[in-house]
C-alpha cells in the first residue's frame, strides 16, 4: 500500500493552507505554523540556539514586516513540497510525512 498523496492544495483565506489527501483526509495549516516548523538547516539551527538577549533588538527586512503568506509551493520529487513564503524564505523541504503530522484535521466535505 502506498502512502497518501496530496490531491488538492488550496489557500483558505490569506493565512491558511488546506490539503486534501488521497485517503480522504483533509488537513488545514496556518502559514505561521508552517514557517515556524521549517525543516531547513538554518531554521533548525535558529530554533536550537540559545535565546537572544532581551536587550538586543532584532533587525527585520521590509518583507518580514508584512503579513506572512505563501507565495507558492512546488513538489520535490514524489515525497515533499518546497514552500515559498512572503518573507523571502524558501529553502525548507516539507516531506509528506511531516505535513501529515502538522496542521489540524478537518471533517471531510
Amino acid at each position: 500500500m502506498t502512502a497518501p498523496q496530496p490531491t488538492k492544495l488550496e489557500l483558505s483565506g490569506e493565512n491558511r493552507l488546506r490539503i486534501t489527501w488521497s485517503d480522504g483526509h483533509l488537513r488545514e495549516y496556518s502559514v505561521r505554523e508552517l514557517r515556524d516548523k521549517c525543516p531547513c538547516a538554518t531554521c533548525r539551527e535558529k530554533r536550537n540556539a540559545p535565546p537572544a538577549s532581551p536587550l538586543q533588538l532584532p533587525i527585520i527586512s521590509a518583507a518580514e514586516a508584512q503579513p506572512l503568506r505563501i507565495k507558492g509551493m512546488s513538489p520535490v520529487g514524489n515525497y515533499a513540497y518546497s514552500i515559498d513564503f512572503s518573507d523571502g524564505h524558501n529553502t525548507g523541504i516539507y516531506t509528506l510525512d511531516s505535513l501529515r503530522a502538522m496542521g489540524q484535521e478537518l471533517p471531510a466535505t
